[in-house]
């Protein structure tokens, strides 16, 4: 194997290394020409908005849609992300049942089950080569609270139809994944891994295929009806959807909507096969953790393991990154955590490190709605599910706009609304109070001596409005 390489050889930023591996970033496509009309305007070129307008052109062929973007296609949480192609709803299914009734939760479940095909399919019909493979989700405990939290929550999914999930002791944990330490797993099939920024720029050619401008480079600083105001001129429209997820706090009127949440991650060098013999990962699960500063990561193509996890979770007055670096603490703490999950890659290098913002709502559920009065609609809010939500939200707002009625429009999630986040200092503070306490917790937890969830994680749960 190669030699180790220190932190400051690993090349950090440059937006992701999914990028990366594509040869860099994609060239820029040209910005709003001026002032323009149009039947949709789209705010954000990532998987909500480029999933809404495939959806309504193909609906609707001669509606005239355009996508506004800030920097390209692809440039947020779409062409960043861990790769998970999973069914989770956002915020659990018992949030749906106590305000909407059980029907209307186990409806929610489905359809993202459903979207998960519906993903792979379109990516087949349109050919988009984005490294799907469907192994399903591998959730693992290292402590004996890790592994109480697993079996509360497989029984809490398993109550529910369509989780499908299975609880593996140790032994069957290991002949799927050799993770050093692990007590247990769960998994279910409702998953695939992706190369990300493979599916976003082959579904941001889809749409340019269905006639679809994208204009670049064009940074939208207004959103109201009838009208998206940019740097390049206005563009007016009978509907204004917003899709920029992490980077909404950018918009006038919007900046305590939801909160920019930081995310970070690094990639190895290629591991050889004696690495892959010894540890298996034949299926290519994704693969998480059950600890309250959780982990999730993947097996690439090329045979890297791409792993991420929080590092400093948020930046005072939502500000976002320009270029996806990261702090060298994070890429040092998640390196350290990855080589603990897999010791026999102590020596493979890290090649690269990055990080993103996804959107948080004040109580971590996502939505999607449209107001028909004002033409304005929105989505986002996944907090980490948003693979797999953004196509389930590019299609119910097509329904919506398009003024249809179907299953997708009437599912809980649609027009729902979180209270706003508080303001700074209280927001940064609140934020940086509640990782502090998780991170306290799992060190309690790492001790082994209890199976108790450690007391600061039910202290952060409750500040963070997550019961």
């Amino acid at each position: 194997m190669s030699a180790p390489r220190s932190d400051t050889q690993v090349r950090n930023g440059d937006v992701s290394w999914w990028w990366r591996s594509l040869g860099g970033l994609p060239a820029p496509r040209a910005p709003l020409p001026g002032d323009l009309d149009a039947d949709v305007a789209i705010v954000g070129a990532g998987y909500t908005g480029l999933w809404t307008a495939y959806y309504l052109k193909r609906a609707q062929p001669d509606l005239r849609v355009v996508v506004l973007e800030q920097r390209f296609a692809g440039f947020g949480a779409s062409g960043r992300n861990g790769g998970w192609l999973t069914n989770s709803v956002t915020g659990g299914c018992e949030r749906y049942a106590a305000s909407h009734g059980r029907d209307a939760a186990i409806a929610q479940q489905r359809a993202l089950n459903e979207t998960v095909d519906e993903v792979v399919t379109v990516a087949a019909r349109e050919g988009i080569d984005a490294d799907i493979v469907r192994g399903g989700e591998f959730e693992v405990a290292r402590t004996p609270a890790q592994l109480a939290r697993l079996r509360a929550g497989a029984a809490s999914e398993q109550s529910w139809p369509h989780t499908d999930v299975e609880v593996l002791d140790a032994a069957a944990a290991a002949s799927r994944i050799r993770i050093a330490g692990a007590l247990g797993a769960m998994w279910h099939p409702h998953c695939a891994r992706i190369h990300p920024a493979k599916l976003v720029r082959g579904l941001a050619d889809a749409v340019e295929r269905l006639g679809v401008p994208i204009y670049e480079q064009t940074h939208v600083h207004e959103v109201a009806p009838g009208r998206a105001v940019t740097d390049r001129g206005t563009v007016r429209a009978t509907h204004v959807l917003r899709a920029t997820e992490g980077f909404t706090a950018d918009l006038r009127g919007e900046h305590r909507t939801w909160l920019p949440m930081n995310s970070s991650m690094i990639v190895t060098e290629p591991l050889p096969a004696a690495f892959w013999d010894a540890v298996g990962w034949g299926g290519r699960e994704t693969l998480g953790d059950f600890a309250h500063v959780y982990m999730y990561a993947q097996r690439t193509a090329d045979d890297r393991i791409a792993f991420g996890g929080r590092g400093v979770p948020y930046r005072y007055g939502s500000r976002v990154d320009t270029d996806g670096s990261t702090q060298e603490r994070t890429i040092a703490s998640l390196t350290r955590l990855l080589r603990a999950f897999f010791p026999d890659a102590a020596e493979v290098p890290v090649a690269h490190a990055w990080a993103g913002v996804l959107g948080v709502p004040r109580d971590w559920a996502a939505t999607v709605g449209h107001d028909r009065r004002t033409g304005l609609g929105w989505a986002g809010g996944y907090v980490g599910t948003g693979v797999t939500a953004t196509n389930l939200a590019g299609r119910t707002l097509a329904d919506l706009v398009l003024e249809r009625d179907t299953p997708l429009t009437r599912l809980p999630w649609v027009g729902h609304r979180a209270k706003r986040w508080e303001p700074e200092p209280l927001r940064w503070t609140a934020v940086s109070a509640i990782y502090a306490a998780y991170r306290t917790a799992d060190r309690f937890e790492a001790s082994g001596s209890s199976s108790r969830t450690a007391w600061p994680a039910h202290i952060a749960d409750w500040v963070a409005g997550r019961r």
